[in-house]
């Protein structure tokens, strides 16, 4: 009997080929306490007739000596503050929620853009069995240790060997705009993220077709995804684009700046200005007025992506999640 062709071989189909026990088929893949010879020969029989790897979290409780194993999630950015976005802080509870039940840790690391040695580092540590790739970029794939292939995922762009995991945010940005054209909305400026990050140029392009499609003007205001840079934004547009009656920004916490601006200066939302966002945080239907967004399921992919690493099976090399239009009182 062999294990499912739909599935890989699991340390339980080993033991049941080989006749022997979970542990002692354990203790021998592990190369750790006693087996019989005959146990020993019938495990690795088993083990060549299944084809059977240990998950990248077994590999390294084996390495570690079972203590201090970890998961890492790793986020690049301009600076250390990149820590404390909240963004990340769902993806560490996520990955953790599924970590706890396989005795592993996770710890949350920064990696400075502009390159630098850490996933090298990573790579060397053998109590690491995994690395979450946030805001990832090509010179960051590019520099992924040929020792991780198979121990890092991607929650952004991936590679041909680190797989993505990612929301759909062109579609959801399709869905927003196309939103704001229905009800009215003909000048329709956007505040975009960080022009480093690839995944946040995916709705540029969006923003930039559909408007060329409609024949209307392009007003394209720079974001890094914060509530300050919205403020400023929303100055800008209001300055630079008088007639201006929409302004979608690709973040939540963005839009919740362009609107506490609006506010300041006298503007009514909706009434003179439609306000929508990108990723429906908990606060967005709590603003006033609520705001209009697009949902993105953070602990979804998390979890997919922490999973993957964790049964250390092959993966897509890119899993998309879905982004759909929440319409709320804002726009």
């Amino acid at each position: 009997m062999t294990a499912a062709a739909h599935r890989p071989a699991t340390l339980e189909d080993v033991a049941r080929v080989a006749g022997v026990s979970r542990s002692t088929a354990s203790r021998v893949i592990a190369g750790t306490g006693f087996a019989s010879p005959a146990a020993r020969e019938l495990v690795t029989a088993a083990v060549d007739q299944l084809g059977y790897v240990p998950n990248p979290a077994a590999r390294a409780l084996v390495r570690g000596g079972g203590g201090g194993v970890r998961m890492v999630v790793a986020v690049l950015g301009t600076s250390a503050a990149v820590l404390d976005d909240p963004y990340v802080h769902r993806v560490v509870g996520s990955a953790a929620r599924v970590c706890t039940a396989a005795g592993v840790g996770v710890a949350l690391q920064w990696l400075p853009l502009g390159g630098s040695r850490s996933l090298d580092k990573l790579a060397e540590d053998r109590t690491v069995c995994g690395v979450i790739l946030i805001n990832t970029t090509e010179d960051l794939l590019d520099g992924v240790p040929r020792s991780l292939h198979g121990r890092v995922v991607s929650i952004g762009i991936g590679s041909a060997t680190v797989p993505s995991f990612d929301i759909d945010n062109a579609a959801g940005s399709d869905a927003v705009l196309r939103h704001l054209y229905a009800t009215g909305r003909r000048r329709i400026a956007m505040v975009t993220g960080p022009r480093w990050l690839p995944c946040a140029q995916r709705p540029v392009q969006t923003y930039r077709r559909l408007m060329s499609q409609a024949g209307l003007p392009q007003r394209v205001l720079p974001g890094d995804f914060t509530a300050a840079r919205g403020r400023t934004a929303a100055e800008e547009a209001l300055h630079r684009w008088p007639d201006l009656d929409a302004i979608y920004s690709i973040s939540d916490d963005t839009a919740l700046g362009v609107m506490a601006a609006l506010r300041d200066a006298g503007v009514r939302v909706p009434g003179d200005v439609a306000v929508a966002g990108f990723d429906d945080i908990p606060l967005a239907a709590m603003t006033a007025p609520a705001l209009t967004t697009a949902s993105h399921p953070v602990g979804q992919i998390a979890t997919a992506a922490a999973t993957a690493l964790l049964d250390g099976r092959p993966s897509a090399p890119v899993t998309l999640f879905p982004s759909a239009l929440v319409a709320r009182a804002s726009a």
